[in-house]
């Protein structure tokens, strides 16, 4: 097979496809991009088999931005009988010579549609996974590091079939962290966050890099949604906004409020440790004031979401980087930058560097 099925949201489907094309290029992989807006999924279809494995086997997956996940197709798609579904699903996987697989993932696009599938992909799940062991196509235990296989539906009727390398995929089900809005928080905003130090701090750094009693300061804290998780870790947050905090948040005695310009605002000491920005502003300028603080050493280590405009997404993305990565090496900062679309995101991106200098 030559296709290549990516996971994103709905709505982002020109994105997804912009990007892959974009990074199969660099690898001289090229072919074309079957979508229908709103599915929350892209086909990439490659003119060569063998240099698009090459390129599934050896591009970095943690790089792409709007791409949640992705599978190398195994077999066209899929027609399945509800009288036994089972059935047609094995004798696909029989005929594409799959063996020695570690799991099988039943999953669905992250529409409205997609999600009434929900259902149906936790039934089938138990069964299919016993006759794919039975027929060999799965290990008798489930192995985490060995090869996935995705069952992907479109509906009761449709589906795709293709599988994922652990060491280059999503681990997550349907590529998407599903976190609880904690109740105690002002707004909704936490979880992106919250999904955003969960996806880019490795849980073996968080002792070292979100301890207690580390210093952090909020640009466009109002009313605090960001604030809130940086006040859960016990950090001493300085929150800048012109708007309002959560008295909530003012009543633990680690938030600072300052009303001022995020724009404007300095550090009075370079003893900050993070700085978290969610400013609604147009994201040159957002990254222009971030470069900043990196370069003046007001801080280590930042996350902050860029607003991306309705049209050129992935475009404006690549040009607002790269300006702010050039200034960055300019100014001759040693950097670890990470960018994703979470799940928790919008119409935004979210960024996150550390500055490898200062660590």
């Amino acid at each position: 097979m030559k296709q290549l099925l990516l996971y994103c949201r709905a709505g982002f489907e020109k994105e997804c496809a912009a990007e892959i094309q974009d990074h199969s290029a660099q690898y001289q992989v090229f072919g074309f991009c079957k979508l229908t807006a709103n599915t929350g999924y892209v086909v990439f279809e490659a003119y060569d088999e063998t240099t698009l494995a090459r390129f599934f086997r050896d591009a970095d997956f943690q790089q792409f931005i709007f791409i949640r996940q992705w599978m190398l197709l195994v077999a066209p798609l899929l027609e399945l009988d509800p009288k036994d579904r089972i059935t047609a699903i094995v004798d696909a996987t029989l005929s594409a010579e799959l063996s020695g697989l570690g799991q099988i993932r039943a999953e669905y696009p992250d529409t409205n549609d997609g999600k009434t599938l929900s259902t149906l992909a936790r039934k089938l799940t138990v069964p299919l996974r016993q006759s794919l062991r039975k027929a060999g196509v799965l290990l008798l235990k489930e192995q985490q590091r060995a090869a996935v296989l995705h069952l992907f539906l479109l509906s009761g009727q449709q589906a795709y079939l293709g599988i994922s390398y652990p060491e280059n995929n999503s681990e997550l089900e349907n590529g998407i962290m599903r976190l609880k809005f904690p109740n105690e928080a002002p707004s909704r905003s936490t979880l992106k966050l919250e999904e955003a130090l969960i996806r880019f701090i490795p849980k073996d750094d968080w002792d070292k890099r979100l301890a207690p009693g580390m210093l952090a300061v909020d640009l466009g804290a109002c009313p605090g949604g960001w604030t809130y998780q940086l006040v859960k870790r016990s950090m001493m947050v300085t929150a800048i906004d012109n708007g309002p905090m959560a008295q909530s948040l003012m009543d633990t005695g680690q938030v600072k409020h300052f009303m001022v310009d995020g724009f404007k605002y300095e550090p009075f000491k370079k003893n900050v440790y993070w700085l978290v920005c969610d400013m609604i502003e147009q994201p040159q300028r957002v990254a222009e004031r971030i470069a900043d603080w990196i370069i003046n050493g007001w801080c280590q280590e930042t996350i902050f979401n860029l607003k991306l405009p309705m049209k050129r997404r992935y475009e404006t993305v690549k040009e607002v980087l790269e300006q702010f990565e050039n200034k960055l090496l300019k100014a001759g900062i040693r950097y670890e930058l990470q960018v994703k679309h979470l799940y928790h995101d919008r119409e935004e991106v979210t960024v996150h560097l550390r500055n490898l200098v200062l660590r």
